[in-house]
């Protein structure tokens, strides 16, 4: 079963550098929502702790992966809704 969870893992994160590189270079966190990165955040997080209540394998790796590229993501439209209402980007 290792394999289907590291094919869903990897497929999903393929998507997150995209992501942050459009939030990073655009500087405009237009349509995305903070509460659905938390809601995926959320998800690996409970990925990670049925790993270590289970088997513990190179597929941890992936979650772990995939949390910092949303958390890093999360964090750039944080960061530029707030530059963007203190009037700091246009």
């Amino acid at each position: 079963m290792t394999i289907f969870e590291a094919v869903m893992l990897i497929c999903f994160g393929a998507s997150w550098p995209v992501s942050i590189w459009r939030t990073y270079k655009v500087k405009n966190p237009v349509g995305k929502s903070t509460g659905f990165l938390l809601l995926i955040i959320i998800g690996y997080i409970a990925g990670i702790i049925n790993k270590f209540m289970g088997t513990v394998d190179w597929v941890l790796g992936l979650y772990i992966l995939n949390l910092v590229m949303v958390a890093s993501d999360l964090i750039l439209v944080i960061y530029y809704r707030k530059m963007r209402a203190a009037g700091k980007l246009v």
